[in-house]
């Protein structure tokens, strides 16, 4: 069954947003009578079904609402994001679709895009949670600066970086408590400075690396939310 976004759910009769609406009628070309799932993002769905529509407004009757259990583990993700806005496109619909929880575009010493379009970034999040079937939208949230990120409180710590001088651990050896809330944090295209990792390990983030390859931020950015999200 089709799967759509509705910030605000709510039994009976209820008028879908005009997005919603325009692509149900217009795009798909549903008819009345036809159903399809719809979630706020915050883990309720129900099924809806088309009562009435004109070319720009559709109303529907939504049955039952049921909040449905969160099985993803709590993964956050600070990343430093590219010039290249395709290339996080493409991350962002990734982990995604692997579940990931919060999103934190980091700003380093040497990150060179210090904001992004995060409206068009928020879309590409929200379509590839509908895509994939999911009822939890992650949290892109506002640029952060390095520092504030790594005084932030979560149970399980980590950096990834490429600085030889510093000891390193492979991160697919490291195992996710359950339960516990993961924070791992991906460098720009010129990786962490050594202060930063410095300042880092002082928080108690544990270093990490992610193989002997040396990987795109983007491609960094995947790998890791993969490792933890099947550690």
């Amino acid at each position: 069954m089709r799967l759509f976004f509705e910030e605000h759910i709510s039994t009976g009769s209820m008028v879908l947003s005009s997005d919603t609406a325009k692509h149900i009628i217009q795009v798909l070309r549903m008819q009345v009578g036809d159903e399809f799932e719809i979630t706020n993002g915050n883990g309720d769905k129900a099924v809806a079904e088309i009562m009435a529509f004109t070319k720009r407004d559709c109303t529907v009757n939504v049955k039952e609402i049921v909040h449905v259990e969160q099985h993803n583990p709590d993964i956050s993700l600070g990343i430093s994001f590219t010039k290249n806005s395709a290339r996080i496109e493409w991350l962002l619909e990734k982990i995604t679709e692997l579940g990931i929880r919060h999103i934190y575009p980091m700003l380093t010493e040497r990150t060179v895009k210090k904001s992004g379009k995060l409206e068009r970034f928020q879309k590409k999040i929200l379509s590839a949670m509908l895509q994939s079937q999911q009822y939890y939208l992650p949290t892109l949230h506002q640029p952060i600066p390095f520092n504030q990120l790594i005084a932030m409180d979560f149970e399980q710590r980590y950096i990834a970086h490429c600085i030889p001088e510093i000891s390193r651990q492979a991160l697919q050896q490291k195992k996710m408590a359950v339960n516990q809330r993961s924070l791992i944090l991906i460098g720009p295209e010129g990786d962490f400075t050594e202060t930063e990792v410095a300042n880092a390990l002082q928080q108690n983030f544990m270093s990490v690396h992610l193989g002997n390859n040396r990987l795109r931020t983007e491609t960094a950015g995947l790998v890791a939310v993969t490792l933890l999200r099947y550690a």
